[in-house]
């Protein structure tokens, strides 16, 4: 939920920053009127379109590090509240996981979060966010809304005021973490509570916001093995090396921020389990340490290799996921990273993502099923029946099925479970604040899904729907780019009778998979014409000038210009399109009936001529200026010989130039191949050509080839 949008934030004028204590002083202030229990104030740069952290209170500030300074056109809520000048407010974990994933990986807990603009009518100076424990309300009353709204209108004009009417305002003051307790704490009853502590048979340790130890008993310093003097001031995972593992820290901080109890067990070796107790607090967390025998045998069972392991995934672990699927390029590579990266953390067996097009789900792709038919009850599916793979969809919220029958209780009236499985995850996928898919991941047993389990997958929703958004774009675009290369290049060669003839075109793997190099085949018995070129360039604007010069070619050469004419011709068609672009070209007019060739070149790499005798040649062909450079060149010919069984080689840059090939060394090694295996059928010849070059398997450029076989009169 958000208040509508206002104008664009303006940045704030070159002055000093405003003192701490006024921003510190506030956001207190503000925090304790709506009941939070964390927050920060962002101010905005002069000088860049960036939010920077000014204070924080309530919680360490190492749990916002990842959003110290924030980019004012970041998917973050405290950007989305200073651009848009509203109220950003995600009402749970859920709602974090479906709006902003990229915060749900890292903080995967139950807390409630708003953020709101710092501003006057004229400017914006920042932003603020504060936040609430999981237990709060999914939704933000009106009067918390009304609070946040005139606290943060108060420190705008405080800021304005401190920056315009009484100059730079100085000073500095650190964050506020947690406020003094009163009461024992100065009298003799402290004494009195350390003894009655210290009798206690359980272990008890006081931890502040930051994780550090600030009190242990006797007890606690027993269980965890180290004297007391060594565990204060210490942070109980870095200063016991049995707690050294992720998963512990993660609970404290989870603790923290849903403010709610957390628990986990842990094995000091050599063999005996602990039961850890988290009792947070806004000041800091009281802990419980005592043996866990109950518990001993379920967690050794849990330990064991067979079983999955009681954690699904630690942030680290999310983290990489999420970098893994910044690689996926095509809808496919989403499918196979999804598989091979997600499904394996999360101990799912099989998996399938469904994509929607015409108000129906349509398999994108699946893994794990042994009868790949088993999915087939997804694909075509209308978005309105009520299955929980279209609810997870229309709804944008997650469905977890513990078993066979929890599913079937929910979906009576449909047989959803025919595919041998015993539990299933559906993930909405929502990228942009549009549906794009779902994610089901299926169980081979029973399986429970925990709260902390259901954030994490509800997070990698998210982080699979960008995914699948920017793969299904690129897949519209290689589409796309696709079929107008297609339209622009002739469908196919139909040579005069003498002459046999092939084509390859490769677009450069860099760009849009679309070129400005062509080929055509232009027959206008008796004779027959043949060209090949390349527009500087590789994308749509190239494509499409290469398309009007094959049109001018084909028309020039069907009027019955000579070589020379037509290359004329086109070059000053291009000059008069007004384009900024040049291309090479090369142009010739086969005569099979008296065997010879005669060619016009405008700067194209010359061709190769491999003789019936298998010698191979370079032709040394007089020509011009690229097309499009000189409205007065021109453009000699030059007559060839073409035996019956000659190959002519006619090909683009691309064929034999890269980076760090030498071009002579390209056409020594293009020609020794042409010269042993020409003989080979001409479709066989080109497909070798293009294998065998170097150049061509690099494809910085587009590579296009057209071979010419002369061959024995009928």
């Amino acid at each position: 939920m958000s208040d509508g949008p206002g104008p664009e934030p303006a940045p704030v004028a070159d002055r000093a920053p405003p003192a701490l204590p006024t921003l510190s002083l506030a956001l207190v202030a503000m925090m304790h009127e709506v009941h939070a229990h964390s927050g920060a104030v962002y101010l905005l740069r002069s000088d860049e379109p960036v939010l920077e952290m000014a204070v924080h209170a309530g919680m360490p500030r190492a749990f916002a590090a990842p959003w110290e300074r924030v980019g004012l056109s970041a998917p973050i809520p405290v950007a989305d509240a200073a651009r848009e000048r509203r109220l950003v407010w995600v009402g749970g974990e859920e709602a974090m996981a479906r709006c902003y994933p990229r915060i749900a990986v890292v903080l995967p807990y139950p807390f409630a979060l708003a953020a709101l603009p710092v501003a006057t009518e004229q400017r914006v100076y920042g932003a603020v966010f504060v936040t609430w424990p999981g237990a709060h309300p999914p939704e933000l009353s009106d009067a918390e809304r009304d609070q946040l709204w005139a606290a943060c209108d108060r420190l705008a004009l405080r800021l304005e005021r401190g920056a315009w009417e009484e100059g730079p305002l100085s000073g500095h003051e650190g964050d506020m973490v947690a406020t003094p307790l009163g009461g024992v704490a100065d009298t003799l009853g402290s004494v009195e509570a350390a003894r009655m502590v210290s009798r206690l048979p359980y272990g008890l340790v006081s931890l502040d916001l930051h994780g550090r130890i600030g009190f242990v008993n006797a007890a606690a310093a027993e269980l965890l093995g180290r004297p007391a003097r060594e565990l204060l001031g210490t942070q109980p995972w870095v200063s016991v090396p049995w707690l050294n593992d992720p998963m512990y820290e993660d609970r404290y901080r989870g603790a923290l921020l849903s403010q709610q109890m957390t628990s986990f067990v842990a094995l000091r070796p050599p063999g005996e389990w602990l039961s850890f107790r988290m009792y947070p607090s806004t000041t800091g967390l009281s802990m419980r340490i005592s043996r866990a025998r109950a518990v001993a045998e379920i967690a050794r069972g849990a330990r064991q290799p067979d079983v999955a392991p009681s954690r699904l995934v630690t942030i680290s672990q999310v983290l990489g996921l999420a970098g893994a699927l910044t690689e996926a390029v095509g809808v496919r590579d989403v499918v196979q990273l999804v598989w091979d990266e997600v499904a394996a953390a999360v101990g799912s067996q099989a998996m399938v993502i469904l994509g929607t097009q015409g108000g129906r789900l349509h398999v994108l792709g699946h893994r794990g099923y042994a009868d790949p038919h088993t999915v087939e009850r997804f694909h075509g599916l209308a978005l309105s029946e009520r299955t929980p793979g279209t609810h997870a969809l229309n709804s944008g919220v997650p469905a977890f099925f513990d078993s066979r029958d929890e599913l079937e209780r929910l979906y009576p009236s449909r047989n959803e479970s025919p595919d041998g499985f015993a539990a299933w995850a559906y993930l909405p996928l929502i990228a942009s604040g549009r549906p794009v898919g779902t994610c089901v991941l299926a169980y081979a047993e029973p399986h429970v899904f925990p709260a902390d389990e259901r954030a994490v997958l509800t997070s990698l929703g998210g982080l699979i729907a960008q995914a699948l958004e920017r793969a299904q774009l690129y897949d519209a675009k290689h589409r796309l780019a696709h079929g107008l290369q297609q339209a622009l290049l002739p469908h196919s060669l139909a040579p005069p009778p003498g002459i046999e003839a092939a084509a390859r075109y490769l677009p450069a793997t860099h760009g849009m998979d679309i070129g400005g190099d062509f080929y055509d085949l232009v027959p206008t018995l008796p004779l027959t014409a043949a060209v090949i070129g390349d527009v500087q360039g590789h994308n749509v604007t190239a494509a499409g000038l290469m398309g009007q010069i094959r049109t001018g070619v084909r028309a020039y050469t069907t009027v019955g210009q000579a070589p020379h004419e037509v290359m004329r011709s086109t070059n000053r068609l291009l000059i008069d399109l007004g384009t900024e672009l040049f291309a090479s070209c090369l142009y010739l007019r086969l005569d099979p009936a008296r065997g010879r060739a005669v060619m016009a070149r405008a700067g194209h790499p010359p061709p190769l001529l491999r003789r019936p005798d298998g010698r191979v040649r370079v032709l040394d062909l007089a020509g011009g200026p690229l097309l499009g450079i000189d409205a007065g060149a021109v453009y000699p010919t030059t007559e060839v010989s073409l035996a019956p069984g000659s190959v002519l080689v006619l090909y683009t840059d691309g064929l034999v130039e890269a980076p760090r090939i030498d071009i002579e060394d390209a056409l020594v090694g293009l020609g020794g191949l042409l010269s042993e295996i020409g003989d080979q059928p001409l479709e066989r010849l080109a497909d070798e050509l293009v294998r065998h070059s170097a150049a061509a398997q690099e494809r910085v450029d587009d590579v296009a080839v057209l071979l010419l076989r002369a061959r024995e009169p009928a």
